[in-house]
């Protein structure tokens, strides 16, 4: 297969098995959004999931949060891990929200990047799942995919990033992107994928890569 036929091949097979693809982290509108997925960073979506209605039963708007001291935000997420850090940067940044932002997450990636915690990540989730904006934010699973499929060279994130834009059409990165992820979780992770259950990287796939599997 061309490299164009390896990509079409992976949009097909992935909507074949994710037609749908519900965003992981539990939300109700922007805020909440940010705030999960700013929770996630080495967390499991499935923990978050778990301490996000703890915290938005106290705080679900900027308005609310700051009313918490980082003290008390802090000790609601510990167990998603550096809480000292995201505890600060969530009040921080609920802060800047009400103060330059009129209380509204902004719809801009440069002033997502801006806000405390938010990494480019972050905020390019926000920009896709929240606002319907094209953006394709790369995670493990996405870098790990990209490369064993042999889209990208694995050097980091940021290329990954680049070759996935490059590679894709641009209409189907908010839906493509999630697909690629859920792949990654059921039948390709880090560690222990066996080799019939891969199926898309044993067809597409590095050699170097296959030859290791299982």
């Amino acid at each position: 297969m061309t490299k164009a036929e390896k990509v079409s091949y992976v949009i097909n097979e992935l909507e074949k098995l994710y037609p749908k693809t519900p965003v992981p982290l539990n939300h109700k509108d922007t805020y909440t959004l940010l705030i999960a997925v700013l929770l996630s960073a080495q967390c499991t979506d499935e923990r978050v999931n778990k301490i996000t209605p703890l915290l938005f039963d106290k705080a679900d708007n900027p308005h609310d949060m700051i009313k918490l001291t980082i003290e008390e935000i802090k000790l609601i997420i510990r167990p998603c891990g550096l809480s000292p850090r995201k505890s600060k940067a969530i009040y921080d940044l609920s802060s800047i929200i009400i103060n330059e932002h009129h209380g509204k997450v902004p719809a801009n990636m440069e002033k997502l990047e801006e806000l405390p915690g938010v990494g480019h990540k972050t905020a390019s989730v926000v920009m896709s799942q929240a606002f319907g904006i094209p953006a394709f934010p790369v995670d493990t699973h996405i870098h790990r995919l990209m490369y064993r499929w042999g889209f990208t060279n694995g050097k980091n994130v940021i290329q990954t990033e680049k070759d996935a834009k490059r590679l894709f059409p641009k209409e189907l990165w908010n839906k493509l992107h999630l697909q690629i992820i859920f792949y990654g979780r059921e039948y390709s992770p880090a560690r222990g994928v066996r080799k019939e259950k891969d199926f898309i990287t044993l067809n597409i796939g590095r050699k170097s890569v296959i030859n290791n599997y299982i």
